[in-house]
């Protein structure tokens, strides 16, 4: 076994978007494991929105990463030596494990997977917290009926390509935004969405929503927030459902944009809007994960991944997701 473990700390708290020199690749040895405890080897991380707001000095939801700190993060990894009861050398697990290719990890804080039902890097996407949140964001915040009009922000990403499929599959019509020509493509032709568009290149986003819904929006799955949010509230219908799971266009802004004030449209149209964290579904994870597994084995759900190689590149793939270029789920594969 290899006696140095690489890892990714926070070398500087960014302003603005991160750049590489907010990280710093270190060397530590392998750590053994004690009394109830697994070591594990990485196989892939996951890079996520939220792990930009766990880089600033203030807390929010959770506490931020020290400077020094290895970069928190989901990881699949291998047991690699276990000194725990239901763990053994070879079983694949996911966890909160970090940027690093060796983890100590306690029993509890590991779910088992089985590489026989999916690929294991599916536990960090349509298997794994993305999936989640956009299960229970979706369906316990929205409850979408068949024939609404569902807008989903963020649509190509790993949470948004999986909320307008669950829509689909729920007998609504979807409408995606996304920040390339090649993710629209992908949204109407191999997802299956009813519209989309380019946010990026239209020139009147609240217009072009008239246009893919002329009925009006019932469900917003707000993943980025802005000027694409203030475009759709101005459409909503009576009794419209809005889950805010994400602000991903505010969150590298060195100071706070400003945009129109549209609580009076809530008013209006007595409309639900609502923040949530995946965490807060905990219990209810195995229910959302055996009909996720479900849909995907039936081919009712598509994914996409992009994956970077080797640990040294994480920085540069999570700035590059902050900036769109991902298209589906970002990972980093460990050698």
């Amino acid at each position: 076994m290899a006696k140095v473990n690489r890892q990714i700390t926070l070398a500087a708290r960014p302003v603005g978007f991160p750049k590489v020199s907010d990280f710093h690749l270190v060397y530590s040895p392998v750590p053994s494991p004690g009394e109830g405890e697994v070591l594990v080897r990485s196989v892939y991380l996951s890079l996520d929105p939220y792990m930009r707001g766990r880089m600033n000095a203030a807390e929010s939801y959770a506490r931020p990463v020290a400077i020094g700190e290895v970069m928190t993060g989901g990881a699949v990894a291998s047991v690699v030596e276990s000194r725990h009861a239901d763990f053994y050398a070879g079983d694949f697990v996911e966890g909160m494990l970090g940027w690093q290719e060796y983890a100590i990890a306690r029993g509890h804080e590991l779910r088992k997977i089985d590489p026989g039902l999916a690929p294991v890097s599916t536990a960090l996407g349509v298997l794994g917290m993305p999936g989640l949140t956009a299960y229970f964001g979706l369906l316990d915040i929205c409850d979408p009926q068949p024939g609404e009009t569902v807008v989903v922000s963020g649509a190509a990403g790993a949470v948004g390509m999986i909320a307008g499929q669950i829509a689909k599959i729920k007998g609504c019509r979807v409408v995606g935004v996304a920040g390339s020509d090649a993710k629209i493509s992908w949204l109407l032709d191999d997802l299956g969405f009813d519209g989309a568009f380019n946010y990026k290149t239209v020139e009147d986003s609240y217009g072009t929503l008239m246009e893919l819904c002329p009925a009006g929006i019932d469900v917003y799955f707000d993943n980025v927030g802005g000027t694409i949010s203030d475009a759709v509230l101005r459409l909503i219908n009576a009794k419209a459902r809005i889950s805010v799971c994400g602000q991903i266009s505010q969150y590298n802004l060195e100071e706070p944009e400003m945009g129109p004030r549209w609580l009076g449209q809530l008013v209006l149209k007595q409309a639900k809007v609502q923040g949530f964290l995946v965490t807060g579904y905990a219990q209810r994870f195995p229910i959302g994960l055996r009909q996720l597994a479900k849909w995907l084995n039936q081919g009712k759900l598509k994914y996409r991944e992009e994956v970077a190689q080797g640990i040294e590149a994480a920085p540069q793939a999570f700035i590059g997701m902050l900036q769109g270029r991902n298209q589906g789920k970002q990972l980093v594969q460990l050698s």
